[in-house]
């Protein structure tokens, strides 16, 4: 199953990161469209925060797959409103495979 966690501030409500990890399991590897789905939407958000917007970010790749983003300044709020279109495109491929995709959202 792939895990999308996502870190919100408690106190403004805005998102300052996500971890996603695990693999989906839908089908054999290189035919998984939940895995290609998923890959292709978080390496968007990632290359769009850093690249596009050069937003101060922190971002890591694991060999095992895993990606972490966390924003380290977002102080006009384009970073939130960017992962918020992620967060809301998981949550729509958790509710087409919920055997495969968790989305969780953790105040901080």
């Amino acid at each position: 199953m792939i895990d999308a966690e996502f870190y919100r501030s408690g106190d403004s409500q805005k998102l300052l990161g996500f971890v996603v990890s695990g693999h989906a399991g839908y089908a054999e590897e290189g035919q998984d469209i939940v895995c290609a789905a998923v890959s292709s939407a978080v390496m968007l958000t990632a290359n769009t925060v850093t690249e596009v917007f050069a937003l101060n970010a922190k971002v890591r790749e694991e060999p095992n797959g895993d990606i972490y983003l966390k924003l380290t300044d977002d102080s006009d709020g384009t970073g939130d409103k960017i992962i918020l279109g992620l967060l809301t495109h998981m949550y729509m491929l958790s509710k087409e495979f919920p055997q495969a995709v968790k989305v969780t959202v953790i105040d901080r």
